[in-house]
């Protein structure tokens, strides 16, 4: 019996890549799945997929920028499976690519939204639920953008790097109190940020051939590693997957 099995999940931008991939590992590893992404159809699909499967899955529309949202995807984990043991703060976009002074205000400001509020918003809603249980473990998907300068990505390293701060802020908080949160870096994965990136042709990233990239399903399979108890020592901390210690001590290689 694996350390998920029984246990409830939310899984934020889960309506494709890493998202999906891990609404389906910890559905196949008998945990119950809440999938929240804007695009309520395509998780409506992966949702059914689950359940044609064997698994329990539910299907919430659900924008991270706005408090409210998360806070219904939240409640509606409660309803239908009593309880909130695990969140992965996944959602996250890339764009805009471009240097700083000619970005739109707008578009940079709605992105900070999603990759930093939207972490916020997550912790927010979800530990004091978790408290009322006893405890519960939250990944936050971090980037080695949240430690580096990158021409283009001003917007997504100075967003991932507030994000990087709340997992420290929260674990110091909430360590004692039964909430294990940990990063995820999981360095760069074969999905559709990556086309985007490929496309922009700005800074080394966009360089890289296709074949470097982790699947998404490499990287599922470390967050359902990280939301068990065997990587407690790793609390407070951003856990890089393009280390090989780290990957041989999640089983991800031998």
């Amino acid at each position: 019996m694996h350390e998920l099995e029984g246990k409830s999940a939310i899984i934020t931008g889960a309506s494709r890549g890493i998202g999906a991939a891990t609404a389906r590992e910890f559905a196949k590893l008998g945990a119950s799945v809440v999938l929240a992404a804007r695009t309520l159809g395509e998780i409506q699909a992966i949702a059914s997929e689950i359940w044609a499967a064997g698994g329990q899955a539910t299907a919430v529309a659900c924008d991270v920028s706005r408090y409210d949202d998360v806070l219904e995807v939240v409640e509606r984990c409660q309803q239908a499976y009593g309880r909130v043991d695990v969140l992965v703060n996944n959602a996250g976009v890339i764009e805009p690519i471009g240097p700083l002074a000619e970005s739109d205000p707008e578009l940079w400001g709605a992105a900070s939204d999603i990759n930093y509020k939207g972490v916020y918003h997550g912790l927010r809603a979800a530990i004091p639920v978790m408290l009322s249980k006893g405890g519960g473990a939250i990944v936050n998907i971090s980037s080695g953008a949240a430690v580096s300068t990158l021409e283009g990505w001003s917007q997504y390293c100075s967003s991932k790097a507030g994000a990087l701060s709340l997992t420290r802020n929260a674990d110091f908080e909430y360590r004692d109190q039964g909430i294990q949160i940990v990063g995820l870096s999981p360095g760069t994965v074969a999905t559709e940020m990556q086309v985007i990136i490929k496309a922009s042709g700005i800074n080394p990233v966009s360089q890289l051939d296709p074949s470097v990239h982790l699947p998404p399903e490499t990287v599922a399979k470390a967050i359902a590693w990280l939301s068990t108890k065997d990587a407690t020592e790793f609390a407070g901390t951003d856990v890089s997957l393009r280390d090989d210690d780290m990957q041989r001590r999640m089983g991800l290689t031998t």
